[in-house]
């Protein structure tokens, strides 16, 4: 080959990669959406590969400050171009692909995945265990082609160590901080998954809810965050707190996005049952997309508390009801959950009782299938962390894991909580849902989460607006269990009427 031909190869190379390039710069990646990303594809503006390096771009700018990702996964690229390769074979073979495909998403790192990350819930005891296989969410992330970007940051062991953890913080990466304002709390405990998505390190992310860990970080940082009807999305692979409430959702920028994520991770799973069966009953034919409809507020009955636990002052989303009411939905005010002695006694009390047995419970089972951990129990992580200085005991203490410690199973005091949380569910906000004929009841930011938790029940956060510092706050949706098409019509009327949601700043005030 002649010097004249090698160089006008050379050339065409160069020309070739330019052409790519100039053809990514033309895509807007900041608060972009899988719809956007999907167009981009087809119309050959962007790639897996662009897409990745972006993200990758900005968790290296910005990760240093906000702490949002614990771990990047070191394939990522590579499983970028796999996944860019995939899509030019079915292209011209004309078959369809999972509008995730393609796409990275962030998992919490409580949140199994068997590749080279780390699976800890921010614990250094856990780094460097192995996990016998993907989480059973994840498992239905790659089979949709989804590209699994790394780990989200999270308070650690779900804020189930103690009462004093910060929200955000843990011994392995720090203080996680809100993308808006940096001294306002960041929320948790899946506070990286909404903090990275919040400030365009990811487009969607996966979070994890015992009781308010999804709503509550979506309302501080200004994203949509679905907390699916325990059972919904399998636990199998999870780091767990108590079957009984755990359950895994989507954490997104748009209404359509977290509703996207949440059809690709929804079902059964033969390692989470008979709950994944049970609530694979819900999941209604034809997937949750199809509950996105602009006018879905016309005739919606919408329960309004009177500020029950005293969290929030209501008056500040007067706006909104008027908004609500304007759109075709009633709202029906002042309304105070049934037996509502009951179901405080429930949240305060009973729930700390039973979450305590389950928490020792159910971590042991999970760290006993691991392949290799240095902790085979919970008392040897309580163990780890008193010669640890980085798990910083001394300043946070760990007193929700000793009071787990002291549990012996499921006892007399125990299965009482239980039935005191049952009777609560149906005597309380059931009652009250049903009594008044509501479609949902709506809350300032996640205030009614704990309300939810004790009974499985599904809901939904919407960004609605900043305060005077700016920093973020939601309104929550939630309902019985399985009326998730109900909160998705609910959820995208009033994010399409309301539009609040705004990225935050380069660098938070």
């Amino acid at each position: 080959m002649s010097i004249l031909s090698i160089l006008l190869i050379f050339l065409c190379i160069i020309m070739s990669n330019f052409s790519v390039n100039t053809e990514a710069k033309t895509f807007s990646f900041k608060e972009t959406t899988i719809d956007d990303i999907h167009i981009a594809f087809k119309q050959n503006r962007l790639t897996s590969r662009q897409l990745v390096e972006f993200y990758l771009s900005e968790i290296q700018r910005a990760n240093p400050i906000l702490k949002g990702i614990i771990e990047v996964n070191p394939d990522a690229l590579f499983l970028a171009d796999k996944a860019d390769q995939e899509r030019k074979e079915k292209m011209r073979r004309s078959i369809s692909l999972s509008r995730l495909h393609g796409i990275p998403i962030l998992v919490k790192d409580n949140i199994a995945t068997k590749d080279k990350l780390n699976t800890t819930a921010g614990s250094l005891a856990l780094v460097g265990s192995i996990v016998p296989q993907d989480a059973g969410v994840v498992k239905k992330l790659r089979k949709a082609g989804a590209i699994i970007l790394g780990k989200a940051t999270m308070t650690e062991w779900a804020a189930f160590r103690s009462w004093y953890l910060p929200s955000g913080w843990n011994g392995r990466l720090g203080q996680a901080l809100n993308p808006y304002v940096a001294s306002a709390d960041p929320s948790g405990s899946s506070t990286g998954s909404a903090t990275s998505v919040a400030a365009n390190m990811a487009a969607i992310a996966l979070g994890t809810e015992t009781a308010g860990s999804i709503l509550s970080p979506s309302s501080a940082n200004s994203v949509v965050g679905i907390k699916p009807t325990v059972g919904l999305t399998s636990r199998a692979g999870v780091i767990p707190i108590s079957h009984r409430q755990d359950t895994v959702g989507p954490i997104c920028r748009t209404v359509t996005d977290a509703v996207e994520v949440l059809d690709a991770i929804v079902g059964l799973d033969q390692d989470d049952l008979p709950a994944t069966k049970k609530a694979s009953a819900y999941i209604p034919h034809g997937g949750y997309r199809q509950f996105l409809k602009a006018d879905g507020l016309k005739y919606k009955r919408l329960g309004i508390s009177k500020n029950l636990f005293g969290f929030n002052d209501i008056k500040v989303y007067q706006h909104h009801y008027n908004t609500l009411r304007q759109k075709g939905a009633v709202l029906v005010d002042n309304l105070e959950v049934s037996n509502v002695d009951l179901v405080k006694d429930a949240i305060f009390v009973a729930q700390n009782i039973a979450l305590l047995a389950e928490f020792k419970m159910d971590l042991n089972a999970y760290l006993k299938k691991l392949v290799h951990t240095r902790v085979q129990s919970l008392a040897d992580v309580i163990a780890f962390n008193k010669i640890s200085a980085s798990e910083k005991v001394k300043e946070y203490g760990q007193d929700v894991m000793l009071e787990a410690e002291k549990t012996n199973g499921i006892g007399k005091l125990e299965r009482e909580a239980l039935r005191n949380i049952t009777k609560a569910c149906k005597y309380g906000f059931e009652k009250m849902m049903k009594d008044n004929k509501l479609d949902a009841w709506m809350s300032p930011g996640a205030d009614i989460a704990s309300l939810i938790a004790i009974g499985g029940y599904p809901g939904i956060n919407v960004p609605a607006g900043y305060d005077k510092s700016g920093v973020p706050f939601g309104i929550s949706f939630v309902g019985l269990k399985g009326s998730e098409p109900t909160l998705i019509e609910i959820a995208y009327g009033f994010e399409k009427a309301t539009r609040f949601r705004k990225p935050p700043p380069s660098h938070p005030r």
